[in-house]
């Protein structure tokens, strides 16, 4: 059995080939690329044109290595991010990026329009700027409306990207529990958020829920890629659901989803929307049936990214492992800052950034690399642990183990250092989680597993675990205090 499973993130795009045969599971990439945003004019975009043919490429690849014989493909993604196309399939517009600044401009306005306590209320998903519904209101206070009103369909990226393989347009049911747009309760669209900024619901395709069989792909695509065809599958297509369900542990832990963004929180029966929620800015996430998530959005490897990002442009080009190695030279809790302070989420000059938060903050900053790569690492290890703190209060659960997942956990400083500010211990793996996650729904829409626990067991042991045990916990819940301090200086 051939699986093919596309892991498209907000730095990068990775095909996974999964090769089960008499009970042993081989699993590799056989594709990667470079995702990135770009700015023009006014706005931040994403490069759909080369995701798609970096993906078509990757596919290219699994027909000739397979002899054609691919069994089931599946995609998963960053989420909140869409296309909008006409009842012909063309593509109307670019696809903006979630971190454009169009939702910055009318935040204001959009919550006075309709209140983040309404927002919360109604959809039990964290107010950010990211949200589909804030772009939907940014493109209508900029007067883009008239795009909505003539677009047939809106499909969020991996939808999109599924359509040009299908021909079907569908709205899988993860990505639209995370757009702000969706009541759980109801189980269902919520009309009130969508007329307060006039968004038609005919725009969305039918819900689909993971572990759905699409349908193969088109006669014209495949033409295209000269390929017979293959299934395709709906899978947990927000990338945090893939990665949450490749996790082995099964209850009472915190799940770190650690990318680009860490995704902290833990698995619950249902939603939980409360005051307390709302105050910490919770969000209520849909997985597959009976993995509900509550968590929040910490920034987390951007700030590494970023940072050896600005020394490459400046003619220092670290590895993730250098960048380790100068921060464990330096000396420890000098600096802390707020992952989640708003002048963070732009990117450029992180480095910069970060040295006027301290200087602020602390009368002084991070002057070397190794300085600045400590702060960072130090800095999201408290914020990683004050998060599963909340989610215990919010939950009314302990949680006395964190399972990191996703490339995050690589490295080893932070899954160290998170064991340490925590005094939990830490099982990091797999680091491929949404790729796992993705490739385990597969086998249960083709048939190939008759519950997600059996196609969790095909694919166990795939990728290794590591632990950490606390050290020196003592010492660093002192300077928590002086971190939660911080926290109370806003």
């Amino acid at each position: 059995m051939n699986l093919l499973a596309f892991d498209l993130g907000a730095s990068g795009g990775k095909l996974f080939l999964a090769v089960i045969r008499d009970g042993e599971v081989s699993i590799r990439d056989i594709h990667r690329f470079d995702n990135i945003s770009y700015s023009m004019g006014n706005g931040l975009y994403w490069d759909i044109l080369n995701i798609y043919r970096e993906m078509n490429r990757g596919i290219k690849k699994a027909i000739e290595l397979t002899n054609d014989q691919i069994d089931a493909f599946a995609i998963d993604s960053f989420s909140n991010d869409f296309g909008l196309i006409d009842r012909e399939g063309a593509l109307l517009s670019p696809v903006r990026c979630y971190r454009d600044v169009r939702t910055q401009r009318h935040a204001d306005k959009i919550y006075n329009t309709i209140s983040k306590e309404r927002l919360y209320a109604l959809s039990g998903n964290q107010n950010a700027l990211f949200n589909t519904f804030m772009q939907l209101a940014a493109m209508q206070e900029d007067g883009h409306g008239f795009l909505l009103d003539h677009a047939d369909k809106l499909l969020f990226i991996p939808d999109l990207l599924l359509y040009y393989l299908t021909g079907k347009a569908i709205t899988e049911y993860t990505l639209a529990s995370v757009s702000q747009m969706y009541d759980f309760r109801k189980d269902d669209w919520c009309q009130e958020i969508l007329d307060s900024y006039h968004i038609p619901r005919r725009l969305f395709g039918t819900l689909t829920r993971p572990g759905t069989l699409l349908g193969r792909t088109s006669e014209s695509y495949n033409r295209q890629m000269e390929t017979k065809g293959f299934p395709v599958a709906v899978v947990c297509e927000h990338d945090t659901a893939s990665a949450y369900l490749s996790s082995p542990l099964t209850s009472g832990c915190a799940l770190i989803s650690c990318g680009t963004w860490a995704l902290i929180g833990t698995e619950l029966p249902s939603c939980v929307i409360t005051d307390e929620g709302y105050q910490a800015n919770l969000a209520n996430e849909g997985g597959y049936p009976g993995h509900h998530r509550l968590l929040r959005n910490v920034m987390s490897s951007w700030f590494i990214q970023e940072t050896r990002r600005y020394y490459q442009e400046h003619g220092e080009d670290y590895s993730f492992s250098e960048l380790g190695d100068l921060a464990m030279e330096e000396e420890p809790f000098r600096f802390f800052f707020d992952p989640d302070d708003p002048r963070f989420y732009d990117p450029g000059d992180i480095p910069g950034k970060i040295r006027a938060y301290c200087r602020e903050h602390f009368g002084a900053c991070p002057e070397t690399v190794g300085a600045l790569v400590r702060c960072i690492y130090e800095s999201l290890a408290m914020k990683f642990r004050w998060t599963v703190e909340t989610l215990e209060k919010v939950s009314g659960r302990s949680l006395p183990v964190i399972n990191m997942m996703g490339g995050g956990s690589k490295a080893e400083i932070l899954c160290q250092f998170t064991a340490n500010a925590s005094n939990r211990k830490v099982i990091a793996g797999p680091d491929e989680a949404t790729a796992i996650g993705n490739l385990t729904v597969q086998l249960v829409a083709i048939g190939a597993a008759a519950t997600l626990e059996e196609a969790k067991s095909m694919l166990a042991g795939a990728f290794p675990l590591r632990e950490y045990l606390p050290k020196d916990a003592a010492l660093w819940d002192r300077h928590y205090q002086d971190y939660l301090r911080l926290l109370a200086q806003k």
